[in-house]
């Protein structure tokens, strides 16, 4: 019987063994909760879908969530002073897929849409939405960090919607365990 410490580890303790596509592989194997971030810009309304969001703070109340330095949605978020972070319920898995595709086509339909009276895009029928303004921005490898102050917490689940969850490259719905 050998112990634990002549067990050889799967892989070295050493960054530059891992590849993009075996971490990538890995993280699809973590649930997470589907939300839209929604920005008012100069060129008009952005969205784009995170999985990365997180609660980060009570007091005060602080939330985050990643954006890519290559998505298309990057500079509007750099330049922005508040956002709106939906949650998705499962009835919404076709915003999810929406704002997932190319730019112009998120915001096409305008019947999915209004806008809040401080300027950002909302979308319509949402269990849960909050608003915050851009507390700080953080340069983190190849992506940015959206940490974000809530001023407003809008909660229509009276009708209890179970959560939008993206796992494994698809989308689900939670189940309870008995």
């Amino acid at each position: 019987m050998s112990s634990s410490s002549d067990v050889e580890p799967e892989s070295p303790d050493d960054p530059s063994g891992i590849t993009a596509s075996r971490y990538r592989a890995a993280m699809r194997r973590y649930p997470a909760g589907v939300t839209i971030v929604t920005l008012g810009s100069e060129t008009g309304p952005i969205g784009f879908t995170a999985t990365s969001f997180a609660s980060l703070s009570l007091d005060p109340p602080l939330i985050s969530f990643n954006i890519a330095h290559t998505s298309s949605s990057i500079e509007a978020m750099l330049a922005a002073e508040s956002l709106v972070v939906h949650f998705l319920g499962d009835h919404q898995r076709h915003l999810a897929q929406r704002f997932s595709r190319t730019a112009d086509e998120r915001f096409a339909d305008p019947q999915l849409w209004t806008r809040l009276d401080t300027g950002e895009p909302v979308l319509h029928d949402t269990p849960i939405w909050v608003r915050a303004t851009v507390y700080r921005l953080i340069p983190v490898g190849d992506h940015t960090v959206v940490v974000g102050l809530v001023t407003r917490v809008h909660d229509d689940t009276d009708a209890d919607p179970a959560p939008l969850l993206y796992y494994n490259g698809g989308y689900h719905r939670p189940h309870d365990l008995d």
